[in-house]
This record gives structure tokens, C-alpha cells and sequence, in this order.
């Protein structure tokens, strides 16, 4: 097998291709091989040594993947040689082999395509999660979306659109708004263009969104907040932009409004049925074609330096899969 490994975390040009023994699955584990995986936030982070988990060295990054099961181990009984799946590990993906938990791994339907399947659980869980779940989505409601045209933000259209809300989606180019209008967007704002603020006002004739969907952080948190309606919730879900805001307390007093936190790996390993309902839903709403994920592009998997620069430039709208060729 081959796999970007990761000896030493300074940044992506220290990843080397290198060939590594095909491992052999342990107890409860399985071994993939990898027809796609796509990038994430995380992915970037975790080799520059910035992301809250840190594995031992040395590692292959790549969080999300997908494939077919080539060697299951001792005690699997959920999985078989040769089925399609789709795993979120935390690492392993950039190879063309991994081992993975079983408990993992989510068995594919008959027709799911594994670009699809690489690009879909976390994009999709986290942002079912933070609506349905924590913010309580209601059909009716306006969502304001930040970071709309990335990977969770075009799943938080979609997902919205499909519990029945208005959606506002904002995004930092023209291009990227016309991307969040074809995935459902009812109204866009270019947050570079145009004041935050006073967009949000016009497009809610001032009364504010409802529900705030935020993957960005930096200077649009307060801005966003300060718009947000009576009773309205506002979601930190990351902080792409870098830095982590400060919020003025008071802001919630006057807006009777809550700041919710959203964490759903945390949520997938402490309350792991309710997930695993989160999942079946989503794969029903794929298979029906509520949702869908956005590609922005297909590369080979050699091709991973390329693919990291795309994200560091904020080019990537969707997300961004890499593949390994049968």
C-alpha cells in the first residue's frame, strides 16, 4: 500500500508518499481499500499541529473515506469482504489502504457512489446535528448561513431547505453565492461586498434570522449575532477564519438569544444510537434526493499537496475529494 505520511507535523510539505506494508486487521477492526476521501478543515489543521487531536507520530491524515472492505477482523459481524463503506476515523484516509474501527464504518446502499459516500458523513451529520438537534429547526424559520459555499455550509442549505426554512446563505465572492443559490439558497449575501448587517436587516425586514449557522468565526461572529431575532439561535460550529471571537454577554439578555455550541464528534461517541438515527435519516434523504453533496472537484490521490494549496487559498466550493484509481 501507499499513504501521505505525516512524520513530522510543520505543515503539508512535509507529507511524503511512501510505501508501507498492507496491515492486517486486529480485533474489531477492518481493512479498506480506498476508492475516495475527501478533504476537511481538520485535515489542514492536524498537520500543522494546531487541531485538538493530536495522534502519535507517525500518522496518515485523512479523516473521511470511503471504499471496500478487503480483511475484516476477530468479532466484526456487521461488515463483509467486499461491501461498500463509508468511515469517519480521524485519520488513515489519505492512502490506498487503511485500517478502521468497524464501529466506524457505515455500510453503503446499493448505488452510492464513493465520492458521494468520502464527502458525506461529516458535512452532513454536523450539520443535522446542529439544526435539527441543537437548534431545533422549525419549518418557517430563517436561517442565516455563513461560510455557505464550503462543505458544511452548502449541507446546512440543503438540510435546511429540507426542514422547511428560508435560507440566507453568505459568502465571501459572487461565484460562491451563485453556488449557494443552486444548492436552494433563497436569498445570498456577499459579506465582502456588501455589509453584513445591513443585508441581513433588508433580507428579514429587520426582524433577523432565526437560526445562525456558523462555520466561520472571526469578525462576521458579532456581526451576525448582532442581527440575529428575538429567541433566535446562533450555532458555533468552527472557526475557518481563524481567529475565535469574543461575544458582549449582554447581547443575549437584549436578544433573548442563545449561543449553542456544536461538537458533533463528542455528540457521535456520547449518544451513539441517537447518531446512528442521524444517519440513517441523512442516507434516506440522499437515496430520495433531498441532499447531495457538492464536489468541487475530483483528484487523484497523488495529487494531495495540490488539493491542501486549493483549501489554503478558500477556493474550494463544496468539498474537495481525492481518488485512487481501481
Amino acid at each position: 500500500m501507499h499513504a501521505w505520511l505525516c512524520s513530522n507535523p510543520v505543515g503539508v510539505e512535509a507529507l511524503t508518499w511512501t510505501e508501507l506494508p498492507t496491515p492486517e486487521p486486529q480485533s474489531g477492526e477492518v481493512l479498506i481499500e480506498i476508492r475516495a476521501a475527501s478533504l476537511n478543515f481538520p485535515d489542514l489543521l492536524i498537520v500543522q499541529n494546531k487541531y485538538q487531536f493530536k495522534p502519535p507520530l507517525p500518522f496518515v491524515p485523512g479523516s473521511e473515506y470511503s471504499g471496500i472492505v478487503r480483511a475484516i477482523g476477530a468479532g466484526v459481524k456487521h461488515l463483509q469482504v467486499g461491501q461498500s463503506v463509508a468511515c469517519l476515523s480521524g485519520t488513515g484516509g489519505f492512502a490506498t489502504h487503511a485500517l478502521a474501527p468497524a464501529q466506524l464504518c457505515m455500510p453503503l446502499p446499493k448505488g452510492f457512489p464513493h465520492a458521494d459516500a468520502a464527502a458525506f458523513m461529516m458535512i452532513y451529520a454536523t450539520s443535522h446535528h446542529a439544526l435539527i438537534d441543537r437548534a431545533a429547526l422549525r419549518s418557517g424559520e430563517t436561517v442565516l448561513v455563513l461560510g455557505a459555499a464550503g462543505g458544511v455550509g452548502t449541507a446546512a442549505i440543503q438540510i435546511a431547505k429540507a426542514a422547511g426554512a428560508r435560507v440566507i446563505a453568505a459568502a465571501s465572492t459572487d461565484e460562491k453565492c451563485a453556488v449557494c443559490r443552486a444548492q436552494g439558497a433563497d436569498a445570498t449575501i456577499n459579506y465582502v461586498a456588501q455589509n453584513l448587517r445591513d443585508a441581513i436587516k433588508a433580507l428579514t425586514e429587520g426582524r433577523g434570522p432565526n437560526v445562525i449557522y456558523d462555520p466561520v468565526g472571526g469578525d462576521f461572529t458579532e456581526a451576525a449575532f448582532r442581527s440575529i431575532a428575538w429567541r433566535g439561535r446562533h450555532l458555533i460550529v468552527g472557526f475557518a477564519a481563524g481567529p475565535v471571537p469574543s461575544l458582549p454577554m449582554n447581547l443575549t439578555l437584549l436578544k433573548g438569544a442563545s449561543i449553542v455550541g456544536v461538537f458533533w464528534g463528542d455528540y457521535a461517541k456520547r449518544e451513539p444510537q441517537a447518531n446512528a438515527a442521524t444517519l440513517k435519516e441523512l442516507t434516506e434523504w440522499y437515496a430520495s434526493g433531498k441532499i447531495k453533496p457538492v464536489i468541487d472537484r475530483q483528484l487523484p490521490m497523488q495529487e494531495l499537496p495540490a488539493a491542501y494549496a486549493r483549501m489554503a487559498a478558500r477556493d474550494i466550493q463544496g468539498k474537495l475529494v481525492l481518488v485512487n484509481t481501481p
